[in-house]
């Protein structure tokens, strides 16, 4: 008789333990439920979230975040249930980049500082979009209209009635489906290429918005928005505010030519298939790359040396009129 408690009690917590896993594999289930984002070209949410490294220090996110009241941890979770095709009636202008979410509505902000990636124009683009679940659907490519004004929100109006790609089913490999495409060659300055991913295998449509910039067109016709932090490198790097000092030139005809040298850099190696990376948002300080390591430092040793010549010259002619 006094065994009974114990083992009453000890068949309860045999219970309990037996209903935990389910619980535990409800709660792990939780986060399994985000999808993805692009990270070449960088998106928004992406460059902006805590895994975004200096991108996400960049001015414009830092507004993002402040706007989001919140930071964008969930950067592949951005979607919307039951689309079905009526992305332009469900989306709201101006929320293009958000979904039209509040969770996301920092995305919004029209800004030209955003952390872009620079693409030649009439190149083929290979992006890559991280992804935590494999899922059959269709991912549609837009790019913003000529002349778009990233100083204005972002509407439907501002992208062409249809996509200059649409591929679907590909495959998931290494945690990114890879899409590729041609790009439109008749684009310059800043862009906004717009991905929709129509899922088949979910009811859910996921949105996104990455910032690109072109090189200017031939006669310097850029147009708005047109990068002004870069000197034009096929491959950039993302800094955060503050992090590279601005290089500092002789004459002020030192900078048509290095953008001209680096904007056909840029064409070749983005012809060439070269990864891209986010460059520094316009107005960051960014590193000349028209330099050769001996043309800064020369007017510097030369200028040296006179001056020490002059010296040694003016105490020699004084020890003389000393000596008369």
């Amino acid at each position: 008789m006094s065994r009974m408690p114990w083992i009453s009690s000890h068949r309860a917590a045999l219970a309990a333990a037996v209903a935990v896993p389910p619980l535990l594999t409800v709660w792990a289930a939780g986060p399994a439920q985000a999808h993805g984002a692009p990270t070449d070209p960088v998106s928004r949410v992406y460059a902006c979230s805590p895994e975004g490294g200096a991108a996400a220090r960049s001015a414009a996110c830092r507004a993002a975040v402040a706007a989001n009241g919140a930071p964008f941890t969930a950067w592949d979770n951005l979607r919307i249930a039951n689309v079905n095709g009526r992305d332009r009636q469900v989306v709201p202008d101006g929320g293009l980049c958000s979904g039209g979410l509040p969770a996301y509505r920092g995305l919004d902000l029209a800004r030209s500082d955003w952390p872009s990636t620079r693409l030649t124009p009439g190149a083929t683009l290979t992006m890559r979009y991280s992804s935590t679940i494999p899922h059959t659907g269709t991912f549609q490519l837009y790019l913003t209209k000529a002349g778009y004004d990233p100083s204005r929100p972002l509407t439907w109006s501002d992208l062409p009635d249809r996509p200059f790609a649409s591929v679907k089913d590909p495959a998931l490999t290494n945690g990114a489906y890879r899409i590729t495409a041609k790009l439109p060659s008749d684009r310059s300055g800043r862009h906004v290429l717009y991905t929709v991913w129509r899922n088949t295998s979910t009811p859910d449509t996921y949105y996104s918005c990455s910032d690109v910039v072109f090189p200017a067109a031939a006669g310097g016709g850029g147009g708005a928005g047109t990068a002004t932090g870069g000197a034009g490198s096929g491959r950039s790097t993302q800094r955060a505010p503050g992090s590279a000092k601005p290089t500092k030139r002789a004459t002020s005809s030192a900078s048509p030519t290095a953008s001209a040298t680096g904007a056909a850099g840029a064409a070749g190696k983005a012809a060439s298939g070269a990864p891209r990376a986010a460059e520094a948002p316009a107005g960051t300080p960014v590193a000349s790359t028209g330099t050769s390591g001996a043309g800064a430092s020369a007017p510097l040793v030369a200028g040296g040396a006179a001056a020490v010549l002059l010296l040694t010259g003016g105490a020699a002619l004084a020890l003389r009129l000393r000596r008369r």
